[in-house]
């Protein structure tokens, strides 16, 4: 019998200390196992991540990587589970997989988490694709589709623990949402969920429940997100570079308040005469 994937949440027990009480319990908690991307039979990474939404990860990896241009490229995506983890098995299309076999025989050696697959200091700071969307949206939308977030994490409503990535369309009612305990791996999943859909991501906002770090602005400027909002604060660098590829950065919402760092004049009704 082929064993399936861990389930993304897991009940454990605990000692829970309540006022001067402590006493047995349990709490619901994400689970966390390795997902390894391979294409043409070579591993490019290895992330520590909620066992859900596979296929979107997958595509989503290969895209925000610069890996495929298209969701068709990355073929079919095939699960294997074992003991150690989770392989997401991928033979790219259209030139792609002799592509990354190149790139592959060049590179210097291995790399982390956080950008995966480079071969070089220089290639973290790859240009990005200019983001020249005239996408507008209202304060008072973007606030809206915010505050619809929380409702729609239907892991985090249990857990307490995992970062969500959103896409929100202006005059839409619904959110595209995925999970994961990885930031950027919900991001990939979101990414991953759009192209398989055939959703434009240049015709909305990508909204996140952490903080924007570099990787974020690059992954969401690869799939030509005009706009990112996040209810955590940005890095310096991620400024620097949505303010490079045109994309409108919109960090630290809170309620009704927010702070527009990069590009204000997509978000209507706001005074940003000092925002570059």
């Amino acid at each position: 019998m082929t064993k399936g994937p861990p389930a993304p949440v897991q009940r454990v027990d605990c000692l829970a200390r309540r006022g001067d009480v402590t006493a047995p319990s349990s709490r619901v908690i994400p689970e966390e196992t390795p997902v390894a991307f391979t294409f043409g039979g070579s591993t490019h990474a290895v992330m520590m991540a909620t066992p859900a939404d596979f296929a979107d990860f997958a595509v989503g990896f290969a895209l925000t990587e610069g890996l495929i241009g298209a969701p068709q490229e990355a073929g079919e995506v095939e699960i294997v589970v074992s003991e150690a983890g989770i392989e997401l098995r991928c033979w790219l299309k259209g030139g792609r997989q002799e592509a990354y076999a190149e790139r592959r025989r060049s590179m210097a050696g291995p790399t982390g988490c956080g950008l995966c697959g480079i071969e070089s200091l220089t290639q973290a700071a790859r240009p990005l694709p200019a983001i020249e969307s005239a996408l507008r949206v209202s304060a008072e939308g973007l606030i809206a589709a915010m505050s619809r977030l929380p409702a729609a994490q239907s892991v985090n409503r249990e857990t307490r623990a995992v970062h969500a990535a959103a896409f929100w369309s202006p005059g839409a009612d619904t959110l595209v949402v995925r999970e994961d305990v990885g930031r950027h791996n919900a991001l990939d999943k979101l990414a991953g969920a759009l192209a398989r859909q055939g959703i434009a991501a240049s015709q909305g906002v990508v909204l996140m429940t952490s903080r924007v770090s570099v990787e974020i602005v690059q992954k969401a400027a690869m799939i030509g997100a005009p706009v990112i909002a996040a209810v955590s604060a940005p890095t310096a660098r991620a400024v620097r570079d949505a303010r490079n590829c045109g994309m409108t950065l919109v960090a630290v919402m809170r309620d009704r308040d927010f702070e527009v760092f990069t590009h204000p004049n997509r978000i209507q009704e706001q005074v940003s005469a000092h925002v570059a």
